[in-house]
């Protein structure tokens, strides 16, 4: 187009606009104008007249009718970004509904047959009062229910039309327990189904071994969801091999798979489990894939798996995935897990781990559904977490570091692994593994011309039972208080020694504690697991020079922090890294192990911080921590297992053997003096343990929050809380909307949160105080910030609009508006700023 007509085109939109209410543009401008909108969505004024000026195509066009294109342009952008939110809920609460009607016809299958079983024993319970019991009439239907749920099959022939006959045996019979009555599944405690939800979960009521069931949405095809199920070890951590022996295709188009499979102990007082297992896998006439599973223990003429040294033979009974194509895309999926664990072969203590159906939902079954549905997120979010890490880059360093810890607690002599004898106490167990590169993946080379020094692993390890503490609050306490427990010199020989480089004995790199900073790396919040790198500061000396300090780095993998989760084990494990962080860095992982031995679940805040010192108090009449800050709830028991890595020299191994069991022994300690300093029962049935939240410092600036509140805006803060510090305190707690206070000073830091605040942040009390005010407002918000800030400190208090700010994990959020004031103490001088973001949400 010339200028000349582009003049002439401007002109009609300029006398259009002054007939009209408004400008009809030409394709020219419409196009000008979106490639514009596509690199600033939302130009300044400023701005916008630039873009007049260097396009002459839109110069006869008021600058405020460019402001109302940009508005509407943006409004049509988040309209169509909305439909489309609302398409893909619609489609997956159309699946739900569909899922929830299937789950609503076998649950009335199920009472009806219950009903009928139930009038059928009343009427055999009256027919058969008499003093003696007749064993001949027994229940039909009772009889006939153990036979359907442990079914006594005949020896099998293992030709391949044997073998087809127990595959397709065991595809009705998985079908049954999947869609079917031939269990009796109840709702998992604590698992509410919801299109939010991880999925309908369910476990058995009165069946042989541990079984459980789950049915979900996942947003990846059916072929796909089969082949990420079949990789068993890439998601499920307790699976250390899955071996395909054999491969026999079938008539219909499936294939019979002949497998052994190897699962870890999960403690030291408990050896691993294998299966020697038959997997089917066939298309319906549906559409739909099934994989179902089952242990061959009836086959003839057949391929055997002899017993295997360290492991014990358990059971899977019909069990599988049904996963039927969705409308729209993705898959809706049945999971069945049903095994025989023999728990007979454990210590009488530990038999509830074996026993526990619960245990097996949230270890194997929900972990299969988080699985595909973190793997469909990947799909569809390109994102870039923390470190510039990808979430799949990142939880394949967590199942690094779990898979590591589980070689070394269960030291399978295949590995590499041997036992050292004790010391005359079998409290600590050693082993030792002289072949590093293949536990490790190091490869030993030669420095500044001498060999690497550090060729050999040691694994110290030991297990304990605790008595009423909760793991989860255990666990926290061990993550944000490490110098109770650990030892610095050993965290410098760690960081080290796992560069496989020159290295001296422990005692020779003494240096000051700095402190420890913890660096988030990337959460899951459905899951409730961190990845962090720990920075401590200080710990050690350089190699090159040994009066410089230096700061050792861990990468820590936290899991099980969140005890409303019911049945889940507590871990924390770390290793030591190297500052650059590379991905194929070596790992020599160490840690803690909590696992609930009762299935009851601690009525306890789920982020409440600790330290000792306060959890050793009792609170008085005048000053204690409030029922909702503290530790209720029954006795409880879990088993902790202990397990430390060590390399070093060859030649000094009696010398490591005797430091580790030491150290071992000293952690032990440490863990049960505070053990029982949080164990309820320590404190008496009627004290709780007190919180940060309980110290009189915290009850002053929640009323001072409150007083000042209500100078400057006129009305109160909190609407029910009454004149006591202590209610003041719990009311502000408890507060809907996100309230956090910040320093005064040139860069403000956080200094108090409530509890929304702490979970708007993703952070906990300890971690506050390392974020800064700037870090979380995105470049607008900061921008709004600065010119509200003289106001805030002129007049006392500011409104700032909606807009979106980050958490400590990098994670967006949205607020309707944020209130900033100031915070006056007794003699009228500011004293922090605290800030209340109303109606936050994460985007």
């Amino acid at each position: 187009m010339s200028c000349k007509d582009a003049n002439k085109a401007a002109a009609a939109a300029a006398a259009s606009m002054d007939n009209g209410k408004y400008v009809r543009y030409t394709p020219e401008q419409v196009e000008a104008l979106e490639r514009l909108y596509h690199e600033c969505p939302k130009p300044s004024s400023i701005r916008r007249q630039q873009l007049i000026r260097e396009c002459p195509i839109l110069s006869h066009i008021e600058p405020k009718q460019i402001k109302v294109w940009f508005q509407n342009r943006r409004c049509r952008e988040k309209q169509r970004k909305e439909a489309s939110r609302l398409q893909s809920v619609n489609r997956k609460l159309t699946a739900m509904n569909k899922l929830l009607m299937e789950e609503n016809d076998r649950l009335q299958k199920q009472v009806s047959q219950l009903v009928y079983e139930n009038g059928y024993f009343r009427q055999h319970t009256q027919n058969n009062a008499l003093p003696t019991k007749d064993t001949s009439c027994e229940s039909a239907v009772t009889s006939s229910q153990q036979h359907r749920l442990t079914p006594q099959h005949p020896p099998r022939d293992a030709s391949p039309a044997g073998l087809l006959s127990i595959a397709e045996e065991t595809l009705t019979e998985f079908l049954s327990k999947a869609t079917g009555t031939a269990v009796e599944w109840v709702q998992m405690p604590g698992m509410k189904p919801g299109p939010d939800s991880i999925g309908i979960v369910a476990i058995s009521h009165g069946c042989t071994g541990v079984a459980a069931r789950a049915c979900g949405l996942v947003g990846l095809e059916p072929t796909r969801v089969a082949e990420i199920l079949k990789e068993r070890p890439s998601w499920f951590r307790d699976c250390r091999a899955v071996n395909v022996l054999n491969v026999l295709p079938t008539a219909n188009g499936g294939t019979i798979e002949l497998i052994y499979m190897q699962l870890y102990a999960p403690t030291t007082l408990a050896p691993g489990r294998d299966f020697w297992l038959l997997r089917y896998t066939s298309v319906m006439d549906d559409g739909s894939l099934v994989v179902c599973e089952r242990s061959l223990c009836n086959t003839q003429n057949g391929p055997s798996m002899p017993p295997v040294q360290n492991f014990v033979r358990a059971e899977m009974l019909p069990s599988g995935y049904l996963i039927r194509p969705c409308e729209g895309g993705g898959s809706i999926i049945h999971i069945v897990d049903h095994m025989n664990l023999e728990p007979w072969s454990v210590p009488e203590v530990l038999r509830p781990l074996y026993e526990s159906s619960t245990m097996l939902a949230q270890k194997t079954t929900i972990a299969a559904l988080r699985q595909l549905r973190q793997i469909a997120q990947d799909v569809s979010q390109s994102s870039v977490t923390n470190w510039g890490r990808r979430p799949a880059a990142l939880r394949a360093l967590g199942h690094r570091l779990s898979r590591g810890f589980n070689e070394a607690l269960n030291a399978f002599s295949d590995e590499g692994w041997s036992l050292m004898g004790n010391d005359g106490m079998d409290d600590v167990t050693i082993v030792v593994n002289s072949n590093p590169e293949k536990l490790m993946g190091l490869n030993l080379s030669f420095t500044n011309g001498y060999p690497s020094v550090c060729n050999a692993v040691l694994c110290a390890k030991a297990s304990m039972l605790l008595q009423n503490v909760p793991p989860a609050i255990l666990l926290r306490f061990l993550r944000e208080h490490r110098s109770e427990w650990a030892d610095n010199n050993v965290d410098a020989y760690s960081a080290a020694a796992v560069k496989v480089g020159p290295c001296t004995f422990l005692g020779s790199q003494v240096g000051s504690f700095g402190g420890q900073v913890i660096l988030p790396l990337a959460q899951t919040i459905e899951h409730g697991e961190l990845l962090e790198v720990i920075k401590l500061e200080g710990v050690g000396h350089s190699p090159e020079d040994a009066m410089l300090p230096r700061d050792v780095f861990l990468l820590q993998l936290c899991s099980g922090i969140d005890e409303n989760a019911v049945g889940t084990c507590a871990e924390l494990i770390f290793a030591p890294i190297d500052a650059s962080f590379a991905d194929d860095a070596p790992l020599l992982p160490s840690g803690f192990r909590i696992i609930p031995l009762d299935s009851g679940k601690e009525a306890s805040s789920p982020n409440r911080t600790l330290d000792l010192a306060s959890a050793l108090e009792i609170g008085t009449a005048g000053n204690k921590a409030s029922n909702d800050l503290a530790v209720t709830g029954g006795a409880t028991r879990s088993v902790m297992t202990i397990a430390f890595e060590f390399a070093f020299e060859s030649h000094m191994q009696d010398h490591v053997a005797s430091f580790a069991r030491q150290y071992v022994r000293s952690i032990i300690a440490s863990v049960q003096r505070v053990a029982l300093a949080l164990s309820p029962s320590h404190l008496g049935p009627q004290a709780s343990l007190r919180s940060p939240l309980g110290t009189p410092e915290a009850h002053t600036l929640a009323r001072w929050i409150c007083q000042s509140y209500r100078s400057y805006m006129g009305v109160d803060l909190l609407k029910s809380a009454s004149e006591g510090s202590e209610s003041i305190l719990k009311a502000l707690w408890n507060h809907s909307d996100a309230i956090i206070c910040c320093s005064i000073k040139a860069m403000p830091v956080f200094t108090f949160a409530n509890q929304a605040g702490l979970d708007m942040l993703e952070t906990t009390l300890v971690a506050l105080q390392d974020i800064s005010l700037e870090k979380i407002f995105d470049d607008h918000g900061r921008k709004n910030l600065c010119s509200e800030f003289p106001q805030i400190m002129q007049q006392g208090f500011a409104c700032l609009q909606s807009g979106i700010c980050l958490s400590s994990m990098g994670r967006p959020v949205s607020y309707e508006r944020a209130v900033a004031w100031k915070v006056l103490n007794e003699d009228d001088n500011a004293h922090c700023i605290c800030f209340m973001f109303v109606n936050w949400s994460f985007v």
